[in-house]
This record gives C-alpha cells, structure tokens and sequence, in this order.
C-alpha cells in the first residue's frame, strides 16, 4: 500500500485518525463535532436530528421519513404555520444528548418533523424572505421608537416560507407590546413573534473576535448561559478592573468560570493570610501567593514590602508546625540555616580614583568659543564689517541717533531755523486746539 492508498484510506475508510464525517461543514455557529460519526449503526440508533437555523437558533426534529440525512444537507421542516428552511448539523445518538442539554424542548411532544430535502422552489423562498429582514428590522425599531416603548430590536429572522417572522428584542423592563405587535402585522403582512433574549444571547447571535484573539465562546459552542460574579476574579487573583472584566456584551466574560475550580483546588493548599510565621530573625506576614506555583511571598511588614521572602507552600506549613509546637526556625530557608547576613556595597568599586587628578585644558585668553570651534567670539560677523568699510554707501555712525542701550539722548535745545522744512510751522502742534477760556470774577 502506497502513500496515497494509504491517505485516502484514512479519510474516506475511516480506519485511522477523526473521521471525516463528523466535521461536517464549518461556517455555522455553535458547530457540534459529532466523535460518533464513524460507529457502525450510528445513524439507525435514533430519528432524531439536529437542524440549525440563522445564526445560534436551533431545533430538534424526527426523521419520520427515513431520509438518508447527513450533516450540511438542506432541508425543509414542520413549523407553525407553514414550513422552514434549517441545515443538518448532527445525526445519531449524539443528538440524544444534545437535546438533554438543550432548554428549547420541554416536552417529547414537542418535537416536530423533517419534511423533505430543500427543493429549488423552497430556496427561492428562502432566499426571498431573507432579503427582507434588514429592512424590517430597521422599520419596527422606527415603529417601536414612535410608541415610545424601552426596548431594542436587535435581530428579524423570517421563516423558511415567509410566512412568520420572529423579533429579537432587549430590555431591562417589562414591555407592553400588544400594541407593537398590530402595527407590525399591519405594515408587513406576517405573522409576528416576538422573543426576548439577554446581552450574552445577542453578542452569540451577532458574533465576533474577542480580546483572546478568537472568536466569541457564545457564538461558537456555548449554548447554556451560567451567571458570573466577581467573586470569580478575586479567586484567581485578577484585577477588578471592569473595562477588563467586561467583554463584548459588556457583561463580565464567561471565561472567568473556566478555572475557577482549578484555583479553588489549588488555593487550599496554601497557608492563611491570617497566619504569622515567627522565627529567629523575626515575624513574617504573607504579602502576595502564587496560586498555580504553589509560591507564597512573605514581608517583615504587615502593609508594606519589605526584606520580601518567597518560599514554597509546604515550607510555610512547616513553619506554621514547628510554632505551634513553640518552635521557631533560624529563617525561611528551606535547609533551617540562619540567613546569611548582607554584606556592605562598596559603591567605588571598580571606579578610577584618581580620575580626578587630571587637568583640565584651559582655552588661551579665556576667549569663548564659536560654534565652529573657533576662538573670538563671530568671525562671520567681523568678516562682513570688514567686507562693508570698503563700500562708499556704507551707513557712518550718527551721533545724534538713539543709543543702543535704550537710553534717550540728552535735551539740546530746540533745532536751528535752518534746519526746519520749508513750510513747517512751529506752533503746528497747537493747531486745531481750542484756547482754553479762563473764568472771570
């Protein structure tokens, strides 16, 4: 047997490995790996099948017809009225225990019937009806909205043959929608149902990526909601920070229950934090545990971290021993030897002591230093004078203008008449000026 005889025996014999049968198709959510697909007479153990519709909602159904149904196969099955459209996506005895799970069937009478395989005329309908629900779920939160009711419509699911349409809606109070459900009726001519569901449901419903990188538990294999508090958190040590605490449906996330059994177990095998451990050197109060290491770190100090400590878990109950007996260890040391005593810190060492002793260069004529690294002060400054005293306009220094220290020049009396434009009047400034009358008596 070559390679390929080989592979193709694995996949399609169904002698080695998973078997490829209990894959299925992928893209649905709350995807179940049937682990039972490849048992000899797993599919004549039972009629029952599992058939899911749009998005998480699922039903369970006979196969009173005796159809060769298998896992990704469209059918067409009872409903009230009329008939929908879902996908197979779980066979034999596994459905068995998927129902035992499932809270959608209360009763054994409750299970309806598969119909027929999925006709041409059937997906035409389909696929008509689902054209419609985005537009109807915006018109009834327009309608919802004008009644001034407290609820969001979150989701429309139409029925296989158009004829029902189901309302997911949120909540937090009671909401009288008897109203609501005539004026929709009204404008869209279906039968109306509506369904509440919760935060966690619709983030399932909707789905999406989660802060771990992967997708939604809720939309992927979590069909049973357990509630979540806080208390799960401080178990395992994680900070009670909401924003990450929180996940997509702004509900705590129902992976902090995952582990919390698993650090229950492990955090009874840790000390008190009630507890003292009391040796020669001193009291130690537990500061901080590593709960999955089975670490503890003590401090000398009940509030504050100081001369911090780590030793094993059942290092700390053997202390906790020996005091109750009145027995106190040298230290924390696993061996009992006293703990070695710190040495000083020689801060010089390794440090040149005579550096120092060197001396500095100092610059000629303690003339500062261009940014060119030139002495003088600005060469460029003086080359450009220099470069203007040859020129025939260059401006000569004026006596009588304003110094550049800010101060005014001296009063010198007023300009001779030869110096005043021609035109000029002296008393211009009192132009235009009334002359101030003076009273009389």
């Amino acid at each position: 047997m070559d390679y390929k005889d080989m592979k193709f025996k694995v996949w399609h014999g169904c002698d080695r490995g998973l078997c490829h049968k209990g894959s299925g198709r992928q893209d649905r959510q709350l995807n179940t790996f049937d682990w039972l697909a490849d048992v000899p007479d797993n599919d004549q153990t039972t009629d029952l099948v599992e058939v899911q519709f749009k998005n998480t909602r699922k039903g369970y159904y006979h196969n009173v017809n005796n159809l060769d149904l298998k896992k990704g196969d469209v059918v067409a099955v009872e409903a009230n009225p009329g008939h929908d459209i879902g996908v197979v996506t779980l066979t034999g005895r596994l459905v068995k225990l998927q129902i035992k799970k499932s809270s959608c069937v209360k009763s054994p009478d409750d299970i309806k019937r598969v119909y027929r395989l999925a006709k041409e005329v059937d997906m035409q309908k389909y696929h008509e009806a689902k054209a419609r629900e985005h537009a109807t779920m915006i018109e009834s939160r327009q309608i919802a909205k004008g009644l001034g009711l407290k609820m969001k419509i979150g989701d429309v699911e139409y029925q296989g043959d158009g004829n029902k349409a189901i309302f997911y809606y949120i909540a937090d109070e009671r909401v009288d929608f008897r109203q609501l459900i005539k004026d929709l009726a009204a404008a869209f001519h279906v039968r109306i149902e509506m369904k509440q569901i919760g935060a966690r449901q619709e983030a399932g419903r909707i789905g999406g990526t989660g802060p771990c990188g992967r997708e939604l538990c809720c939309a992927t294999w979590m069909k049973n909601f357990s509630s979540v508090s806080t208390t799960a958190a401080r178990i395992q040590d994680i900070s009670l920070n909401p924003t990450k605490l929180a996940g997509m449906c702004a509900k705590l996330k129902c992976c902090l229950n995952y582990e919390v059994d698993d650090y229950m177990e492990a955090g009874r095998k840790l000390p008190s934090k009630e507890v003292l451990l009391e040796t020669m050197d001193g009291e130690y109060h537990l500061f901080k545990t590593d709960i999955l290491s089975g670490q503890c770190t003590y401090s000398t100090d009940k509030n504050l971290a100081a001369n911090l400590e780590t030793i094993s878990a059942e290092r700390a109950k053997e202390i906790i021993e020996l005091n109750r007996r009145g027995e106190k260890p040298l230290s924390l040391l696993e061996d009992g030897k006293a703990k070695p005593a710190k040495k000083p810190v020689d801060l010089l060492a390794g440090a040149d002591l005579s550096r120092f002793d060197k001396a500095k260069k100092r610059r000629k004529n303690n003339q500062p230093r261009n940014n060119n690294g030139q002495q003088g002060g600005r060469p460029q400054r003086d080359n450009r004078r220099n470069q203007r005293d040859g020129q025939d306009n260059y401006r000569q220094p004026n006596d009588n203008r304003r110094p550049q220290n800010g101060n005014r020049r001296p009063y010198n009396g007023p300009r001779p008449a030869q110096q005043q434009n021609e035109g000029e009047n002296p008393n211009r400034r009192n132009e235009g000026r009334q002359p101030q009358q003076t009273e009389r008596t």
